[in-house]
C-alpha cells in the first residue's frame, strides 16, 4: 500500500516510518498541505494520510476518488476539516480518536501555571539579568473554580490534575459522567451558571455546529471579571474578536491559546520572516496577559508514536477487513465504531 503524507514535519517522519515499516506501508513524505491545488500529488497513490490544517472538501474528495483514492487517513481526532458528507459513498475516512490525552491535558495546565505565575515575563528578565519581583504577582490555584467544557478523555485528565492542586470543578457536558458525577469536588452544571461562576474555563469538547462559537460576546459578559480562558482544543470554540474585546474591556484577565480560529495560515510553520497580516492575532499576540503556542498541546513523544501506530493499525485494518472501528460515519452519524457493514 502508498499513502501520500501530507504536512509533514520533521517529527512527523520516524514514527510512520517505522510502524509504516512493520505493516507493510510505504509513506511519500510531502511538506505541502493537502488542498485543490496539491491534491494532485496523491494520484497513483492507494491512499491519503492529512493533518488537522489540510483542506479536505468537496472538490479535494472528488479529484482524490476520480483518481482512484479510497482512503483519507486522518492522523487527528478532529475531522471538522474534512467534508464528511462528500466523501460518503467515495471515499473511507478514518481518524485518531485518541491518542494522549495526557499530553494535551498537561499543556493546558502548563499554560494556565505560566500565566498565573508569570513564568514567561520572569525567564525573560532573568536571561536580562533583571531579577525584581514587580509585576509578577500571581495567586494560588487552591479554592479555586475551573469550568470545564468536555468532560470526554481529555477533559478528565485536565480534571484530575486540577483536583490534585485542589480546585473546584464545574463540568459542562451533554453527556454526563456518572463516574465523574461521583468525584469529589466536582459538579455538573449549565454552561450558563458554568460561565458565571468559574475564575477558570477550559475548553476540551470537539468543533460541531453547536459548539462554534461557544465563546462568543454573549457568553464573555456571563464570565465573572477577571475569567481566564484556556483552550487547547479547535479555535473555532471561541470569537477571536469577541475575546479581544473581553480582553480589552478588562472582564477577561488572561487567555491561554494552543489553537486559534485562522491559525491554517499561520501555525505550524516560521512566520518571523514575514508581516503578520492577521490583525487579531497580531494584537492578542502582542497582549501581555496572553499566551498564545502554535497547536503543540499533543506534541510529545508518547503521543507521537500513539498517533502514527494507530493512523498505520487503522489503514491496515481496513484494507484487510473492510472496515475499521475509527472510521468516521457520515450516514448513521457515529465517529467511530461503525461496523455495520451497510453505512458505506
Amino acid at each position: 500500500m502508498k499513502f501520500a503524507f501530507f504536512d509533514t514535519k520533521p517529527y512527523d517522519k520516524p514514527a510512520f516510518e517505522k510502524y509504516g515499516k512493520e505493516y507493510g506501508i510505504k509513506f511519500k513524505f510531502f511538506e505541502t498541505k493537502l488542498n485543490e491545488d496539491t491534491v494532485g500529488l496523491a494520484k497513483g497513490f492507494d491512499g491519503v494520510c492529512a493533518f488537522v490544517n489540510d483542506t479536505v472538501n468537496e472538490n479535494v474528495i472528488e479529484h482524490l476518488h476520480q483518481m482512484g483514492v479510497s482512503v483519507i487517513a486522518l492522523r487527528c481526532a478532529g475531522f471538522n476539516n474534512v467534508d464528511v458528507k462528500a466523501a460518503y459513498g467515495k471515499i473511507h475516512v478514518l481518524r485518531v480518536p485518541a491518542y494522549s490525552p495526557y499530553a494535551v491535558a498537561e499543556h493546558a495546565m502548563a499554560l494556565l501555571l505560566t500565566s498565573i505565575r508569570r513564568i514567561h515575563k520572569a525567564y525573560i528578565r532573568s536571561k536580562e539579568f533583571n531579577f525584581s519581583l514587580a509585576g509578577l504577582t500571581g495567586f494560588d490555584l487552591f479554592g479555586k473554580t475551573v469550568g470545564v467544557v468536555g468532560t470526554g478523555r481529555i477533559g478528565r485528565v485536565f480534571i484530575d490534575i486540577c483536583r490534585g492542586f485542589g480546585m473546584n470543578v464545574l463540568a459542562y457536558d451533554k453527556f454526563p459522567s456518572k463516574e465523574l458525577e461521583a468525584m469529589e469536588n466536582v459538579r455538573y452544571t449549565t454552561m450558563e451558571q458554568l460561565l458565571e461562576k468559574s475564575d477558570i474555563i477550559s475548553l476540551h469538547c470537539p468543533l460541531t455546529e453547536e459548539t462554534y462559537h461557544l465563546i462568543d460576546e454573549e457568553a464573555v459578559d456571563k464570565c465573572k471579571k477577571g475569567v481566564i480562558l484556556i483552550n487547547t482544543s479547535r479555535g473555532a470554540l471561541v470569537n477571536a474578536d469577541a475575546l479581544l474585546a473581553g480582553i480589552k474591556s478588562r472582564k477577561i484577565g488572561a487567555a491561554c491559546l494552543d489553537v486559534y480560529e485562522e491559525e491554517a495560515e499561520w501555525f505550524f510553520e516560521d512566520n518571523s520572516g514575514h508581516i503578520m497580516e492577521d490583525d487579531t492575532l497580531a494584537r492578542l499576540i502582542s497582549m501581555p496577559n496572553v499566551i498564545v503556542t502554535s497547536h503543540q498541546a499533543f506534541l510529545t513523544e508518547e503521543a507521537l508514536s500513539n498517533i502514527a501506530e494507530t493512523t498505520v493499525k487503522n489503514i491496515s485494518k481496513h484494507f484487510k477487513e473492510g472496515k475499521c472501528k475509527n472510521e468516521i460515519c457520515y450516514r448513521c452519524g457515529k465517529v467511530e465504531d461503525c461496523n455495520k457493514g451497510k453505512c458505506f
